[in-house]
């Protein structure tokens, strides 16, 4: 196998030790030694990085993709493409956010069934350029619930699959893993976006969560969930989801449970959706519409209860429903930052919560998102130190080298001396 040899670089490896200068030497697509000594012994490299003056560190993880969403400003945007239409801007969508430094996703729902599953293999297979993809599914709600587009005059097909007791839910949930689904998206809870069904709600119940979960489980597959109200983050705990988005409410005795299951579940707070509805909505959506769904309100109730579980420990994942008009694919890694702003993390904190994190969600083997050896090389070499400032990762032009499975996505010029057609595969 070809060798990569990254030298003089500025390593921070995500795994609570402090930055250091060394090298890193990649066989593969995995590393094979960190440290000043990690050429000892062995050949000279096949290919050599100068990564003087840079540091490098992993990959980032969205842990909220919605790579379907193609910036659309409402859910009309979203059916409207045919799904051969909407697959190549899920192809789009895929490459901004490697070139911006997103080696992974951590899918959760798509718009269409296959837009996910279809770019992820056509990424996997090497045809187009993308991070790593789990594929999510569209999300299934209830009758009524987040999601359900349709009234009695007017049936929709949404964006959603819409079922009403478990055995619905355990067809609608056989049907995405058929159809090669990784994560199974559920909207347990309301949201601002749906007057009849508001943030505080729990439409879903606990009969139909368990069911989704034992048989997603059944099949090695994932469960997250849209979950804002107390409630539905309680069922989604107690069936043994994997995965929370949003989580604003909560009351002690669900932190408690939260903390109790860290070591399991992650959680992707996602405040870049009200950050940017607040800061970034206009001409899509009004300061006085942001006031009437609640937004300044839930983005309180998401400090508190963020802020709390930081002090716990829980797995943090950044990802704000990026793909949206007033939330661009792309400028993902601005959650980075407002989890320093609203949640109290410190830089190696935050970092740590788009790398390390994201990796473990995305793998359960624990070789993604840290650069020891034998982790998949995923990774990425920054002109600057994004520990003084981590608002450089939103800037690819700051992104000197992207790599992925330990082959360069791209490169600077000049950085190295030589490269193989295997190691660098730029598109």
């Amino acid at each position: 196998m070809s060798t990569t040899l990254i030298t003089n670089a500025t390593i921070w490896d995500a795994t609570g030790s402090p930055a250091f200068v060394g090298d890193l030497l990649i066989e593969g697509n995995r590393i094979l030694a960190v440290g000043p000594d990690a050429t000892a012994g062995r050949a000279p490299a096949d290919q050599v990085i100068d990564g003087s003056g840079k540091t490098l560190m992993p990959g980032l993880t969205e842990g909220h993709a919605h790579i379907s969403f193609g910036d659309a400003a409402s859910t009309e945007d979203l059916i409207a493409p045919s799904p051969e239409a909407h697959t190549l801007i899920t192809a789009r969508m895929a490459r901004r956010l490697i070139d911006q430094g997103f080696t992974s996703c951590y899918g959760a729902s798509a718009a269409k069934l296959k837009l996910d599953v279809a770019v992820r293999d056509a990424v996997d297979a090497g045809h187009i350029p993308g991070p790593r993809i789990r594929a999510g599914s569209t999300e299934i709600t209830v009758t009524g619930g987040m999601g359900d587009e349709s009234r009695l005059h007017n049936p929709r097909i949404g964006i959603s699959c819409v079922v009403d007791g478990p055995e619905e839910m355990r067809r609608a949930v056989r049907l995405a893993i058929r159809e090669g689904c990784d994560n199974i998206k559920l909207d347990v809870s309301g949201d601002p976006f749906y007057p009849g069904s508001p943030a505080h709600v729990t439409p879903m119940s606990f009969a139909e969560v368990q069911m989704a979960v034992d048989t997603a489980h059944a099949f090695g597959r994932k469960v997250n969930a849209h979950s804002r109200s107390i409630e539905g983050s309680k069922y989604c705990v107690r069936a043994g989801g994997d995965g929370l988005f949003h989580v604003e409410y909560a009351d002690s005795e669900l932190l408690d449970m939260l903390e109790e299951a860290k070591d399991r579940i992650v959680i992707a707070p996602s405040i870049g959706l009200f950050h940017a509805m607040i800061h970034h909505g206009e001409p899509w959506i009004s300061r006085a519409a942001c006031d009437a769904m609640g937004i300044p309100a839930l983005i309180e109730a998401s400090v508190e209860t963020h802020s709390a579980l930081r002090k716990r420990g829980i797995r943090h994942l950044i990802g704000g429903d990026y793909g949206l008009a007033w939330n661009p694919q792309g400028t993902n890694a601005r959650d980075i930052q407002l989890m320093i702003d609203y949640y109290g993390y410190d830089a190696a904190g935050a970092l740590a919560c788009a790398t390390r994190n994201g990796g473990q969600a995305m793998r359960d083997q624990g070789d993604l998102g840290t650069l020891v050896p034998g982790a998949l090389a995923d990774m990425l070499l920054v002109d600057g130190d994004p520990l003084a400032d981590v608002t450089i990762l939103e800037d690819k032009n700051r992104l000197a080298m992207v790599m992925k499975d330990g082959a360069i996505h791209r490169i600077a010029p000049g950085l190295t001396d030589c490269a193989t057609p295997a190691q660098r595969r730029v598109a």
